[in-house]
């Protein structure tokens, strides 16, 4: 096989056998194919393809090579897991013998708190949403479902209306990696979805000819919105809004875990809310407001209790 032909079957077990998303599937394709060119480079005269590496300086080399370019170091960290995983599925298919990214030292990668925006935010946009509008009520709807289910952009699009049990206040999300998981509905959010679905949506969905499509969010044409759409949605909101901040799906999807855990949920729960399967990415939401910190501290702590009752007295 040649390099082309083993980058395609590697592309589409990814999609097939591990069900990973087109984002992702995407950059593990950039990824791989940066890696190609730098072993095709007359510089690099040690290997003659990703799958001729005789030595394990090549990985070593590139390693070197994209850091010096000036690569941040969650990029460098994603090249190499990509790569590592490809060369894992070679080893498997006894392409190659030796997986010589498999020991490299990735770099750290410093923790970046995640960007939220506040309630008052939040509200603003849906209050901009006009309900007597087909779009405008989608737009509501969508706003619920990121908000109010901490839904990542691609399970909102890929939403369809068999996911959504309205005697239960649930939706069967289809996560990453083919996993599934229910979120639960607020009770006003169910009953917005509900009338969409037999309203708005009907409307948009004669705009197309695909009849027979059921997914729950259509784009003006009456096709699948998008994750493009989705974004562009948010910025016309905030536009509406008279705000100038930068929006994505992914902040309202932080919003909503700091939302729950500022509210007094678990971290399990909203570990299984948001679909994670470590626990330690979920921990970096209890970046908790400080004034929610020493709201908390004050009404537990004894000794913070006993001053404040001094104060009253």
């Amino acid at each position: 096989m040649n390099e082309e032909e083993v980058i395609n079957e590697f592309l589409v077990y990814l999609s097939s056998e591990k069900g990973y998303s087109e984002n992702t599937i995407l950059s593990y394709k950039n990824d791989i194919l940066d890696f190609k060119e730098f072993i095709h480079d007359k510089k690099n005269p040690i290997a003659n393809s990703i799958i001729e590496l005789w030595h394990k300086s090549n990985a070593d080399n590139y390693v070197g090579f994209i850091s010096l370019r000036g690569d941040k170091s969650s990029t460098i960290h994603r090249r190499i897991s990509a790569l590592n995983t490809f060369y894992n599925y070679l080893l498997s298919r006894k392409i190659v013998y030796e997986n010589y990214f498999s020991d490299i030292d990735m770099p750290k990668i410093p923790k970046r708190l995640p960007k939220v925006i506040k309630e008052s935010e939040v509200q603003a946009l849906f209050n901009v949403c006009d309900l007597e509008n087909k779009l405008g009520y989608r737009n509501y709807c969508i706003l619920g479902c990121l908000y109010g289910c901490g839904l990542r952009v691609s399970e909102l699009c890929n939403m369809e209306i068999k996911d959504i049990d309205f005697n239960s206040r649930t939706i069967r999300i289809h996560g990453k990696g083919s996993k599934d998981r229910d979120v639960v509905m607020y009770s006003d959010l169910a009953d917005n979805l509900k009338h969409y679905l037999s309203t708005f949506r009907v409307e948009l969905l004669y705009n197309s000819k695909e009849l027979n499509n059921r997914h729950v969010f259509l784009n003006k044409n009456g096709t699948q919105l998008t994750r493009v759409g989705v974004r562009k949605i948010l910025d016309k909101l905030v536009s509406d809004a008279n705000d100038t901040y930068h929006i994505s799906p992914h902040m309202l999807r932080h919003s909503f875990a700091t939302a729950m855990l500022n509210g007094g949920a678990d971290m399990r729960t909203v570990q299984e809310l948001l679909g994670h399967e470590s626990l330690s990415t979920t921990q970096i939401y209890t970046h908790v407001s400080q004034d929610f910190i020493k709201q908390s501290y004050n009404l537990s702590h004894p000794r913070a209790l006993k001053e404040d009752n001094k104060k009253k007295q």
